[in-house]
């Protein structure tokens, strides 16, 4: 009997941890600081590929015809305004690792000039620069993230892990009109990554979300984000037929959070996953293109008609994939994939001011990156580099003779 408890009791110990194994699997590493985000951080930059494979040529130093200098003036005008002693806590290389320590928790300690710390003026400059990057949607979309911060610090009476000022600016490379460089504002629920070479600008990874999504009191009262996202992903799988419907669904249970590529995951391979665009009618294939825009969308408006020119360019090799139910009022994920895109977007489980279980739609992540090497604008800067050395070589030689 001994002998049959014992055995009884060696599977049960066995299935539990095996269940307790792939959850920590599933729910992925803890990051910053705790082992996870340090580990992938000492890893060189790839990108994400799809296949294990980094296409190539897929970005190339050019012009826009799209000015940057209203985002080179705020951001020098921002760096004036600032202490020496804050400016020298701002500047990063232009290739410095800080790029991409972001992350959405606070798991370590924040690095650059922070908004807790500014004065009005000081906090005026910062919203300048985002004001000279942004769309007027994105600029609206970064304050009430903030301010919903700010909300939740109520809701949780936690006023040290959130709020609507812990946001913090970095300015990597100096600004200017010819030669790479870049800003990031880091915080809860806002990352933005900001890479600028001449005219052209890559604006990502980007991280949006909120919990909660929707402020019923306290002082902003009233405030609503991610409401736009949410709908167009919905509206757009409402709107295909059964078939492709069923062809686009991953799977119809969301019980979890299904993201992936979010802090830490520049080199991640996620293939290509769901519907083909190529399958669309023009009328779906367009309305794909706007789920994409209300996130493109956020950039400036000649920036973002340049990034959705390069979207539409790789329609044909987009896919959009579908987690979840179709009814009012569910939950779901969705992503949209592509050689020079990936849209992802989470109902996720309540994590402050209490935990849940189960996805609910008042907390959202969202995250858009730009695959195959050009996070961060790294492709670019890789060219831009090699040009730069390949002259520096020529001009050498030419003097030696």
């Amino acid at each position: 009997m001994k002998h049959r408890y014992r055995a009884i009791m060696v599977v049960f110990l066995a299935v539990s941890l095996a269940a307790l194994v792939a959850e920590a699997q599933r729910r992925g590493p803890r990051r910053g600081g705790r082992g996870g985000g340090q580990e992938a951080l000492k890893q060189p930059f790839r990108g994400m590929t799809a296949n294990n494979k980094i296409e190539t040529d897929l970005f190339e130093i050019k012009s826009t015809g799209v000015s940057t200098k209203p985002v080179v003036a705020a951001a020098k005008a921002l760096l004036e305004g600032i202490s020496p002693e804050q400016r020298a806590r701002t500047l990063y290389k232009v290739d410095d690792i800080e790029w991409r320590s972001w992350d959405n928790r606070h798991f370590y300690k924040r690095r650059g000039v922070g908004f807790d710390e500014m004065n009005p003026s000081q906090r005026d400059l910062a919203f300048g620069l985002l004001k000279a990057s942004l769309s007027a949607d994105g600029l609206k979309l970064s304050k009430d993230i903030m301010k919903l911060n700010g909300t939740l610090a109520e809701l949780a009476n936690n006023f040290d892990e959130y709020g609507e000022w812990l946001y913090w600016i970095t300015i990597m490379g100096n600004p200017s009109d010819t030669e790479p460089w870049g800003w990031q504002i880091d915080g809860h629920h806002l990352i933005i990554n900001y890479f600028v070479l001449g005219d052209q600008v890559v604006m990502s990874p980007v991280f949006i979300g909120s919990e909660p999504v929707h402020a019923t009191s306290g002082k902003f009262k009233g405030t609503i984000v991610m409401q736009t996202q949410q709908n167009a992903g919905a509206e757009f799988m409402r709107s295909l037929p059964a078939t492709q419907q069923a062809t686009a669904t991953l799977t119809k249970i969301k019980d979890q959070n299904n993201a992936v590529a979010q802090a830490y995951k520049d080199n991640i391979n996620l293939d290509y996953a769901g519907l083909n665009a190529a399958e669309l009618s023009k009328k779906h294939q367009q309305a794909l293109l706007g789920v994409v825009k209300t996130f493109v969308g956020n950039m400036s408006e000649g920036h973002a008609k340049v990034k959705m020119n390069e979207v539409e360019k790789h329609l044909d090799q987009t896919w959009f994939a579908w987690v979840g139910d179709t009814s009012d009022e569910s939950v779901f994920y969705y992503r949209i994939h592509s050689p020079v895109i990936l849209v992802e977007f989470d109902h996720e489980r309540r994590v402050a001011p209490f935990r849940s279980e189960k996805p609910t739609r008042d907390h959202i992540h969202a995250v858009l990156r730009t695959p195959n090497g050009n996070d961060y604008g790294k492709d670019l800067l890789r060219q831009h580099i090699e040009h730069h050395h390949a002259d520096h070589d020529h001009s050498h030689e030419a003097s030696v003779e």
